[in-house]
Order: C-alpha cells, then sequence, then structure tokens
C-alpha cells in the first residue's frame, strides 16, 4: 500500500533506553549532545581537537522508531534525541506562548527534541513530527485532549528550558494505567 493512501496506525518498535548527554566546551561555550544506550554512560571530561567538553548534565530518555501496522512504512527518528514536555516554564518562550494558545483546545505540548547544536545536526522534518502527534494521538485514550508536537528549534536558549524529559515508555501513556 501507498503511503499517501494509507491510514497511518502507529506502534514503536527499535525502543532503545539511554541518556542524553549534554555536554559544553569550556573554550568556545558550544552546547552539544548525544544519546548513549550505555547503562553507565561516561561523564568524565575529554579533549576532542580545539574543544575540551565537560559534561553539564544526563537526562533518562528512550529512543525509537514508529512503523505502520497497515502498510508496514517504517520512520526511522535517528535524527530524535528525545522527547520533552513542555512546562510553560516562561511566558516569554515561543514553546510557553504556543503552549498557552492550545490551553483552551485541552492539548498538552510536547517537543521533538533533536541533537545540539542545531546548526550542526541533522533536523527532524515536519513529516516526521507529524508521524509523532499522529501517533500519540492515535493512543489517546481521551477525545477530550490531544497531543502537539514542536521542534526544538523554538526552543531560544536551551540552557533557560525546565522542559521535562520524558524518560520511559510508560511515561508515554498520558492517562493512569488499568488497574
Amino acid at each position: 500500500m501507498q503511503e499517501g493512501k494509507c491510514l497511518h496506525q502507529w506502534e514503536m518498535t527499535n525502543v532503545q533506553p539511554g541518556f542524553i548527554i549534554t555536554e559544553k566546551c569550556a573554550h568556545c561555550k558550544i552546547i552539544s549532545t548525544y544519546f548513549s544506550n550505555e547503562q553507565r554512560p561516561p561523564l568524565e571530561e575529554y579533549r576532542e581537537g580545539d574543544h575540551f567538553w565537560n559534561v553539564m548534565e544526563s537526562a533518562q530518555s528512550i529512543r525509537f522508531d514508529l512503523k505502520c501496522h497497515n502498510c508496514d512504512l517504517l520512520v526511522e527518528y535517528t535524527e530524535l534525541c528525545g522527547i520533552m514536555l513542555c512546562t510553560g516554564c516562561s511566558e516569554e518562550c515561543k514553546l510557553g506562548k504556543i503552549m498557552k494558545q492550545l490551553e483552551n483546545e485541552r492539548t498538552w505540548l510536547y517537543v521533538a527534541f533533536g541533537f545540539l547544536p542545531v546548526y550542526k545536526k541533522k533536523k527532524l522534518s515536519d513529516k516526521k513530527i507529524l508521524y509523532l502527534e499522529d501517533y500519540f494521538n492515535q493512543r489517546r485514550k481521551s477525545t477530550v485532549s490531544h497531543v502537539k508536537f514542536v521542534s526544538h528549534e523554538l526552543i531560544d536558549d536551551i540552557a533557560d528550558c525546565y522542559g521535562e524529559v520524558i524518560k520511559d515508555i510508560g511515561m508515554l501513556e498520558l492517562a493512569a494505567p488499568d488497574q
């Protein structure tokens, strides 16, 4: 079945638990991220050319791909570092403004968090962001609320962001588990 004619029913595949490692170069002040699926990721400082990298933080996360149950389309998310829930920490932030607009629609705002620095890394396409949105909205048990995904490129300064990184598959449910 061709992609354009399929009403995709997404399922998560190739799930990898791990850590988002955020580091900063002491020399040029560039902030960089990478995903480590090691149980104990390396957190020590190191040199790389002119760069002297120090770990700023690490956050537990997961990576995954999406596969359509109907047409077997596999969408790989190699450029997705993790998913972050916007907490609306600043009204000046572009995401805070979007979140405020979506409140009346009962829509949760999530960030498809790619790798930093943004200008050097491959970005998530708008189509892949829409597929993420479709996946999460298809799984919603409630018809009252929805999920909206945006790119992390809308965050002006990631160092000022208090968004909540989704740590495991259970946190992706958005509904209380069945008893």
